[in-house]
Formats: structure tokens, sequence, C-alpha cells
């Protein structure tokens, strides 16, 4: 089955999309796809079969989205610890990996046509190398769509993401980029793989079963969590309306948390700007509580320098990460 499903949503479907499209529409949804093996043992089909259709499925909902307005999708693939399954079924799922991704680079018309920006997040590291060129030129083929974007986590784990964001500051402290002092939440949230990208406004699991299993745990503070018992080969158009309403209703109080959590953070850096200029000013012999319009001058200053050391440094962090990709994309040429 295809990536990209044409076609329009039904009669039915689309009266209950104009309803809902009348409140706050999510951008961003992200969906843990979870209860692939248990439909195979519930249909009586091997394990390769239900992942099968749940890729099949993952096209369907691709195709909701689109026709919802949802510019943004991120969908939880595969997971680090997914190594310890079976010898077969890991081997299954590359296989797979393989040929949806092969698909997808002979679909570039369908691609551009609709805008579709590919990102695989993830340790590409720990795959096949076959299947890193594959999601390289993937990649590289369609980062200059911005119509919608598909985020696919493979080989992911949070807790990974968050580590390795820190080691990518700790590299920036070591080449003389970033100061000690500059390392932030604020950088932390540039430095994810999801960094281009706004925090998700729902995260969906289907089975029914209630944890988040590793996945997007920095980015989900603030989102709507809906658990739902279907499991995800038999998800419906009438399920994910069911999750955009549970937004809908708690969307006043998730986004009066996002912006305090916003000004909690703002407030934080300036006091420890404030403790920095007052540092500064004491070692000079400077009075701490003197003139204010010196206070506000060093301020103005020191964020002015900060935020210029930041910038250099996510400008060389990208040009790493571009470089890689880039030269894994053309390995097989």
């Amino acid at each position: 089955m295809s990536w990209i499903k044409e076609g329009k949503l039904s009669l039915w479907e689309r009266f209950c999309a104009n309803i809902i499209k009348a409140g706050p529409m999510p951008k961003h949804v992200a969906f843990i796809m979870d209860g692939n093996r248990r439909y195979a043992k519930k249909c009586q089909v091997d394990q390769k079969e239900g992942h099968l259709h749940g890729f099949n499925k993952l096209a369907e909902t691709l195709h909701w989205c689109l026709n919802l307005g949802i510019r943004e999708v991120t969908v939880y693939a595969f997971s680090i610890e997914n190594f310890k399954r079976s010898k077969s079924e890991v081997d299954g799922l590359m296989d797979m990996a393989r040929q949806k991704f092969s698909l997808l680079l002979e679909e570039k018309e369908k691609l551009e046509k609709h805008g579709v920006c590919i990102r695989i997040l993830g340790d590409l590291h720990l795959l096949p190398s076959d299947i890193q060129e594959l999601m390289a030129q993937a990649v590289q083929g369609t980062k200059n769509y911005n119509q919608c974007f598909l985020n696919i986590c493979f080989a992911y784990t949070s807790r990974y993401e968050i580590s390795s964001a820190v080691r990518e500051m700790a590299w920036g402290v070591e080449q003389g980029l970033l100061e000690p002092s500059d390392v932030s939440e604020s950088l932390l949230d540039k430095c994810l793989y999801t960094c281009h990208s706004p925090n998700p406004d729902i995260l969906i699991r289907t089975s029914g079963e209630i944890r988040l299993s590793d996945f997007l745990l920095w980015q989900t503070s603030h989102s709507c969590l809906v658990f739902q018992p279907i499991l995800w080969p038999e998800y419906m158009f009438w399920n994910l309306c069911e999750a955009i309403l549970q937004f809908q209703m708690n969307y006043s109080m998730l986004q009066k948390a996002r912006d305090m959590y916003a000004e909690e953070r703002k407030r934080q850096q300036l006091e420890r700007d404030q403790a920095a200029v007052t540092e500064q000013l004491l070692q000079e012999g400077l009075q701490a509580s003197g003139d204010a319009q010196l206070r506000r001058t060093r301020l103005h200053k020191l964020s002015a320098r900060r935020e210029e050391r930041v910038q250099g440094f996510l400008q060389a962090l990208e040009l790493k990460r571009a470089d890689w990709l880039a030269h894994l994309g053309t390995a097989s040429a």
C-alpha cells in the first residue's frame, strides 16, 4: 500500500470533520501505534502480517490528518527497546522498513504534490547500513517541502534523545561555541531530534495500554494524552475524531499551562542573568544595587552575547547533522 493515500473523505466523514473544525484544531498529533502483534494473534495470522496491516493503517491515518488540516504527524515506528524482541521479528521489521522506504522513494510525485517533508528521528547508527541510506535519501529528497511533516521515530527512545541532546551541548562547550552558563532547558529543546517541530498537541496511544513507553517524554509535558482501547490496525476515523474532541475540551487548560511554563522559563533566565550581572559588578568593585541604567546595559549585552553564541552553536550543530545525512544519502551512489 502507498504511503500517500489519495481521495476524499466520505460524505459522512466530511460532515463530521466540518463540525470538529469549528473548534480549536491540533497542528501536531503523535501516535504510539500499538497493537499490531495482538491484532495478528486475534486474526490468527503471523506477526509480519500484523505489522503490515499496521503500516496500511498509518497510510490511512495520514490521509485523515491531511483532510482534517493536521499538518504534522509523529509516529513511534520502532523503539530501541524493540531490538530485544526475537531475531525473526526484528529481521521481519527491518525487511518491511526496506520495502516501505524503497516505496517511499518511488512516490516522489505524490510527496511533492502534497509538500510532505519526511524526518527520521532516532539513532540511525543502530540500523543496517542499507536502511540508513534509504532513510537519508527520503529525508534529503523532501527536506525543502513544507506543506506537511511526517516524523518517523525509528531506533528511538526519549531518554536516548535527551541524553544525545546533552552530549551535543557538551560538544558545543568543548568546541568553545558555548559557555557552560549557556546550557538551559531552552537550549536543550533546540538540540532534540524534534527541534524543528512544535510540541505535539495530542499524543494518542492505541491498544488500551496506559503508558508512554519512552516516547516524546520531554515534548508532551503539556500535551493532551489520549489512550484508546482499539488495536492500531483497527483504528478508525471516529477514533481520531474522539481524540480531537478530548483535546478541544481541554484546550483552554492546556494552553494556560503552556503559557505559564513559558513565562516561568523567561523569569528563571532573567534571574540567572541578573545574578551574573551582579557578580560582574562586584568583581569590578562596583555596588550591585548601583546605577540602574548600567545594570540594564549589562543585562542587554549579556543576553545579546549569549544569543549570538547559541545561534552560532545551533548553526554548527545543524551543519554537522546535515553533512552526515548528506554523506549517508550518497553513500551508495
